[in-house]
C-alpha cells in the first residue's frame, strides 16, 4: 500500500487477507501490549483503535482502561471485523464498521486513539489525522504504531526507504502539527515504530 491509498483498494487488500491475517503475524501481541502501555491510558478512559483490523490491540486496550473504560474498534473492512469476532476480541470492545476519516463519533469524546499501521492506508493523511483530532479531547493522545520499524518493514517488502515517507519524523512532525497534534515521542527501531502525539487545546 502507498502513502495515499484509495479506500476501495484498502478494503479489497485487507478483505483478501483477513482470514489468515493473525496467522501471518503470530508473535506481535507483546509489541502491541508494550506500545499500549506507553500511551498513558487510565482506568475509565475512552479509547479508539482506528483501523483495528482483526482487533489485535483490543485486549490490551481493554486491560489498560479497565471495566469502567470504553474501547471501540473501527475498521473499513467487514471481513477484518468478522475475523475479530471470530477471535473473540469483540468481548474487549465495541466494533464499528466505519471509515476512520469520517467517524460516527462526537467531538472530543475520546481520551486516546491507537492506530497500528494506519497512516499508510489513509487516502489523505492530513484529513485523516484531523478527523482523529476532532474526536479526541484537548490533552488526549494519539499513538501511531507498527510492530516493525520503517527500515525493517521496507526490507521485508523489498523496498528502499524514501525521503517522502510520511512516517519519517521530519515529515510526520509537521503533518501532525497541521492536524491538531504535537509529536511528543518518536521511536523507529527494527523491532517497533511508535509515534506519540498530544491533542492541542
Amino acid at each position: 500500500m502507498t502513502d495515499h491509498a484509495d479506500p476501495h483498494d484498502v478494503r479489497a487488500f485487507f478483505a483478501a487477507r483477513a482470514a489468515d491475517w493473525d496467522d501471518r503475524f503470530p508473535d506481535d501481541a507483546p509489541a502491541y501490549a508494550a506500545a499500549i502501555a506507553e500511551v498513558g491510558l487510565h482506568s475509565g478512559d475512552r479509547v479508539l483503535d482506528a483501523g483495528c483490523g482483526t482487533g489485535r490491540a483490543l485486549p490490551a486496550l481493554r486491560e489498560a482502561v479497565g471495566s469502567r473504560g470504553t474501547v471501540l474498534g473501527a475498521d473499513l473492512t467487514p471481513e477484518m471485523l468478522r475475523a475479530a469476532v471470530g477471535a473473540g476480541r469483540d468481548r474487549s470492545a465495541g466494533l464499528v464498521l466505519a471509515d476512520v476519516t469520517r467517524l460516527p463519533l462526537r467531538d472530543a469524546c475520546l481520551d486516546a486513539v491507537f492506530g497500528a499501521g494506519l497512516i499508510s492506508h489513509l487516502p489523505d493523511a492530513a484529513d485523516g489525522l484531523t478527523e482523529l483530532a476532532r474526536t479526541v479531547r484537548p490533552g488526549g493522545r494519539l499513538a501511531l504504531f507498527h510492530p516493525v520499524g520503517r527500515a525493517a518493514l521496507a526490507a521485508r517488502k523489498g523496498r528502499a526507504l524514501t525521503p517522502d515517507d510520511l512516517r519519517a519524523e521530519p515529515n510526520l512532525r509537521p503533518l501532525l502539527a497541521g492536524s491538531g497534534w504535537d509529536l511528543v515521542r518518536y521511536v523507529d527501531e527494527d523491532s517497533r515504530y511508535l509515534a506519540l502525539a498530544v491533542r492541542r487545546g
